[in-house]
Parts: structure tokens; sequence; C-alpha cells
């Protein structure tokens, strides 16, 4: 549970104007909005303050709580939502699914890397003179070149010229592993060291004072989906629920928006060992909340609202608490 010294300010949500605009998002992969089902959703089972939506409505969300939003994720296109058309069209705005006339399952494609060209949030916020980045540290096989498939991420982050943080940038708190424990980096021979969750979203907060926007990618919920493992999912859930905690208990969300997206459902239906066709949720905190909220239906316009909160640039209708 999170303590009170580490809950969000309400008072927080009411000062401003703040300058400058910040913006936070955690993408988690896999997660969509499931049943209340304890036989089938971990989601249902975990003891977490935030983490409780289910399809017929919120649960006991902490106080205060986030705006939640359900997000569609099939883009009107047939079949299940898969990660590279959804995670394209999450960071671009694009309906990447409908321009292909398919879902696009892994890594990205050519296909998807051109459309990310010029049109990643990355991309279009350097144009607004903002600086973005990508807290994800990467293992020295990537630098060395011997990584064959590129992420979405990796691709938008490449196009945009910006760049990438190493075990080193991890080991001096400037970055966190996709494993944000670094469990799975221990247990590959390296030398880092380990996190709490809690210790993680100190970390994750610090990173994001220093940007205009920041991303963090975290896809082992995805990888426990896969698994139908329902004791290691509710384990899943409830170590992001504690490191979302942490985060909001060291951001300053009189100045920062911090938003919590996934890109396809997976780990909330364990009756299946593939992805879901249902929608994901979004979570907001802090100034701009409602005015993202609002212009949030679907995956792909998440984009379009975040750069509609650093258009105004820390004045006017998107910064409304």
């Amino acid at each position: 549970m999170i303590s009170s010294s580490e809950r969000p300010n309400r008072r927080d949500q009411r000062k401003g104007p703040p300058t400058p605009v910040r913006a936070l998002m955690v993408f988690i992969d896999g997660l969509g909005i499931g049943e209340r089902d304890r036989e089938k959703n971990p989601m249902a089972r975990a003891a977490t303050p935030w983490f409780s939506f289910f399809q017929d409505g919120v649960g006991d969300l902490s106080d205060p709580s986030p705006l939640l939003r359900s997000a569609d994720a099939s883009l009107g296109v047939e079949g299940i939502p898969q990660s590279a058309t959804g995670q394209t069209a999450l960071f671009t705005g694009i309906n990447a699914a409908r321009l292909l006339g398919r879902h696009v399952n892994g890594f990205c494609t050519r296909e998807l890397g051109a459309v990310l060209e010029g049109h990643s949030l990355f991309a279009r916020l350097l144009k607004m003179g903002k600086r973005p980045t990508f807290a994800n540290a990467y293992t020295p096989p990537f630098f060395e070149g011997k990584m064959r498939f590129q992420s979405v991420t990796t691709a938008a982050l490449s196009g945009a010229g910006l760049p990438f943080r190493s075990l080193d940038d991890l080991r001096e708190g400037k970055a966190l592993y996709q494993d944000f424990t670094n469990r799975i980096l221990e247990e590959r021979g390296y030398q880092v060291p380990l996190f709490s969750p809690q210790e993680a979203g100190r970390v994750l907060a610090e990173i994001a004072t220093q940007y205009d926007f920041t991303l963090y990618e975290y896809f082992q919920t995805d990888i426990a989906g896969h698994s139908q493992d329902m004791e290691r999912c509710r384990r899943e859930i409830e170590k992001i629920d504690a490191f979302i905690g942490s985060i909001l208990g060291h951001l300053d969300l009189k100045s920062t928006c911090l938003i919590v997206i996934s890109d396809h459902g997976n780990m909330e239906d364990l009756s299946t060992s593939g992805h879901t066709a249902n929608p994901v949720p979004a979570l907001l905190w802090g100034w701009g909340r409602k005015a993202m909220a609002s212009r949030i239906t679907s995956i792909a316009d998440v984009t379009p609202a975040l750069l509609e909160l650093f258009q105004d640039g820390g004045q006017g209708r998107a910064l409304a608490p």
C-alpha cells in the first residue's frame, strides 16, 4: 500500500499555471480493461490502490484518484490488436492498422518505420523546441549491433536522432531497464543495482524533472500475460502498482502530467494466451489531465492530446487541473 506521505497532494492539482509543463508517459504493454472475474483477471485478485478497473466500472481507486479513460485499441480494423501497429498509433497519432489494412505483431517493420519517420512524438516535440527522452536502458548487445529487430520505441528514438541510454546510465541513476527491478539483468550476469518498485519509481520521477517529455516502456506485463500464470500476473500488477505509487509520490503534479497507457489487452484475460480485443486503460494524473482525458477515445488520440498540452505552453485550456 502507498503511505500517506507518498500520495499526491490534492492541492497540487489546483495551483497554477505551472511553468514549465512536463509530461511523463509510462507505457505498459499488454494490459486491457477486463471483466471482474477472479478466475481469469489477476486485477480482480491483486491488492492494488491504482489498478482496480473493470468493464463494469472502476474499483476502489485511491484518493485522489486518477482520471481513467477507456481507449479503443482495435482502431476500427478487424482482428486482434497487436503491438507493432498499436504502438505506432500510440506514438504518432496515425492509425497504422487502418493505414496498412491489418494489425502487425511484434517489431517495427519497414512500413511502420516509414510511418514513424518524422511523425513520432519524439520527432514532433523536437520540432516544437521541446526536450523529449526515452528513459529505458539498453544492454551492450544493442550497442554492438547484435539486435536483429527493432521495437517501435527504438525505431522512433533512432528516427528522431535522440541518444540511447546504457547500463552505465542505469548505474548512475539516469535510466531504468525494461524490468525496472533489474533482476533479469542480474540473472544475465550484469553488475547492476537491484531496485524495489519504490526505488525505481523515484529514479524515473527524477529523470522526468530534467526533460519536457519522458517515456518509459515496461513489457513484462505482456510476457506474463502470454504465460497464463495467474500468480505471476498478480505479482506483476502489484509490482506495477507500487511503481506508479512511488512515481506519484515523487512527481510535482503542479507542473507534470502523468499518463499510464497500454497498446492492447492481454494480461487482464488469462483464459487465452494471446492478446484481446478489450479496450486499454488511459490513466491520467496532474495538470492537463482533464483536457487530455477529454481527447482520448482510442490509443491514436494520445499523441495529439499530448501535443496540444505542450502547444498551450503552460497556459490556457490544456492546463486546467
